[in-house]
């Protein structure tokens, strides 16, 4: 349910920093209380690392926002990969064009001071209806994101890398013209043939270009 509020930028992957929200009580939430150094939302951004995605569960609800434009601009210098809210955030306007992909369910112009708590990070959250443990690995692009457990991820990696080129080459049939009845998509056992064939091609091809390049230097 979370789309991207900058769909220009291209995707990321990343590791799971965590955010917890409860909803808010008016004599702990308090504009004083933003100053103080027990402001976990502040606490969560300066702790974030290089290649980490900050998810907050805002229980999904749009009813105010997650983070505002600064969160996200911090973020940024810290070089996280992406910040995602399966709420809503502020100054979209703002965040559309600062270069770190974020994703979220709605703009809001309202704060979090109205409606959510900081209560929790690095714990496991239910982010959009799905579960999160710190470290998991995140992957987005222009439709959305995907949360892969850390300890599938090197199996899942190589079927999603063999999966990936295994539709590029369908689609390059698919935009020179084939009906996809017939066997194209989804590929039958002959289509498949002529996909590891082809692929023997184009890796002999770029071996051959490797070695020709190697005498030549």
């Amino acid at each position: 349910g979370v789309t991207p509020l900058n769909p220009v930028l291209d995707g990321f992957v990343g590791e799971a920093d965590t955010m917890r929200c409860i909803p808010v009580r008016e004599d702990i939430d308090t504009l004083e209380g933003l100053y103080g150094a027990d402001n976990l939302q502040w606490q969560a951004v300066e702790a974030l690392e290089e290649g980490q995605v900050l998810l907050i569960d805002s229980r999904s609800d749009i009813n105010a926002a997650s983070a505002g434009d600064m969160l996200v601009t911090r973020a940024m210098h810290k070089k996280a990969a992406a910040v995602i809210t399966d709420g809503a955030f502020r100054d979209g306007y703002v965040i559309k064009d600062i270069p770190i992909p974020t994703y979220s369910r709605a703009v809001t112009s309202t704060s979090r001071l109205s409606n959510f708590h900081v209560a929790d990070l690095q714990v496991p959250i239910g982010c959009a209806g799905v579960a999160v443990y710190p470290g998991d690995l995140v992957v987005g692009d222009r439709d959305g994101v995907i949360v892969i457990p850390r300890r599938l991820a090197p199996q899942i990696v190589d079927e999603a890398l063999e999966q990936e080129e295994l539709e590029e080459y369908l689609h390059t049939r698919a935009r020179n013209g084939e009906p996809l009845i017939g066997g194209l998509y989804p590929p039958s056992e002959k289509t498949k043939s002529e996909y590891r064939q082809w692929k023997a091609t184009q890796a002999a091809a770029t071996n051959g270009q490797i070695e020709k390049e190697g005498v030549l230097q």
